[in-house]
């Protein structure tokens, strides 16, 4: 079930129908919080303390930003923790196709034997379609690509000899082996925020969006232009069609990144935020990839990569303090199908950070840093620099220029 945006985001406080449904599927999503259950309350339609500790547990759990409001991103995550693999027959609809943790527990199943090469987003597409078709044909099954309890059955007698191989990112991994040291060429599609479609953070003031939107758009404008100059093939995600002009040439805008994407399979998403919090005092930068918040595990090597290395740069660069890089299992860096970094560029609710984020001179460095960390990542050792010691120049001359 696709969330409805037109639905108020329950929080506490909220007294609502709709938390009733919420208390049991946070306990069907496996959340154990005392109270919970709407047989144990006197009025489980009322989003109290109990409710907002089991949010927060499940956004925590999940990596998801935890602030205790059931917006689209939890409500989302929501849906798909309904479900255990075994739970229902999975199979191919191309129309509506099937999502959830059960489909995710499949795709690392097969990935862990060899069958599934792409990403665990929990969606049941082609790619896992055929996945299941080969482990049925390996097993003796009947290879309808149905994973029915039959087949799930045979999956369970073979899982204990299912050692962790990581083989659902070996992809990327192959990808960064045979990439040029070039960036000529190479698609980079950048993504700021009014385009990413996500929520802002808890407590941000009405005109955040917009302030946002600003900020991001015009430093991933220049990102653009600069990336164009050297001959690579930036495109910019523009909810409203705009296209910006930088050095008198329009950059390149879609509305969607899907058909970009799938034209070129070996680009990389980057896609640009502003953050809030209530505390004045939080600033700095931070970058994120899509990975397992306890593990740690690296989902997307190249989208680790990638948030690693620009905000190295962005720090060398900027002098902001460094928040780190850090595994998240948000649908805005798994449901791409491509390696995604989210740059987080700033708090805008710090005096500091929101002064400096107004400056030309501030947003520059940030678009050379994205230039820069996304040029080294695809260097081999020993032609890398420092961080924060390269130049355009040198830039220029890794793509002939």
């Amino acid at each position: 079930m696709t969330p409805d945006p037109t639905e108020p985001m329950l929080r506490r406080a909220t007294r609502s129908r709709r938390v009733v449904s919420l208390r049991e599927r946070l306990l069907r999503a496996g959340v154990t919080v005392a109270y919970l259950a709407p047989q144990d309350v006197n009025d489980p339609s009322v989003f109290d303390d109990h409710v907002d500790a089991a949010v927060r547990a499940f956004q925590q759990e999940r990596g998801l930003i935890v602030d205790g409001a059931v917006g689209p991103e939890t409500d989302r995550a929501l849906n798909e923790a309904q479900y255990s693999l075994g739970d229902r027959t999975l199979q191919l609809d191309e129309q509506e196709p099937l999502r959830g943790d059960d489909v995710a527990r499949l795709q690392h199943n097969l990935s862990r034997l060899g069958f599934y090469y792409g990403h665990l987003d929990g969606v049941f597409g082609s790619g896992t379609h055929h996945a299941a078709v080969e482990l049925q044909q390996s097993l003796g099954l009947t290879p309808t690509g149905v994973v029915d309890r039959d087949t799930i059955a045979a999956l369970a007698r073979i899982n204990k000899n299912i050692t962790s191989s990581k083989a659902f990112s070996l992809r990327d991994y192959h990808r960064l082996e045979r990439a040029s040291s070039a960036l000529r060429g190479r698609c980079v599609v950048l993504v700021p925020s009014p385009a990413a479609g996500q929520q802002p953070p808890a407590g941000a003031p009405a005109d955040f969006p917009a302030r946002a939107g600003e900020v991001t758009t015009d430093v991933a404008t220049r990102a653009a232009a600069l990336l164009a100059e050297i001959g690579a093939d930036p495109v910019l995600v523009a909810a409203d069609g705009a296209a910006p002009v930088r050095g008198g040439e329009a950059v390149r805008t879609v509305p969607d990144p899907a058909p970009v994407l799938a034209e070129h399979p070996e680009a990389v998403l980057l896609t640009l935020h502003c953050d809030w919090n209530r505390a004045e005092a939080a600033g700095g930068l931070a970058s994120f990839y899509w990975g397992d918040v306890e593990t740690h595990e690296i989902y997307s090597p190249i989208g680790e990569r990638a948030a690693t290395l620009v905000l190295k740069e962005m720090v060398a660069r900027t002098g902001a303090l460094d928040l780190g890089t850090h595994p998240r299992q948000w649908s805005l860096l798994r449901a791409a199908g491509a390696p995604t970094a989210w740059l987080d560029l700033g708090y805008l609710s710090n005096t500091a950070d929101r002064v400096v984020l107004a400056s030309a001179e501030h947003r520059n460095h940030l678009a050379e840093a994205i230039v820069f960390g996304l040029q080294r990542m695809y260097l081999l050792a020993e032609e890398d620099h420092p961080t924060g010691t390269m130049r355009l120049d040198d830039v220029a001359g890794y793509n002939g220029g």
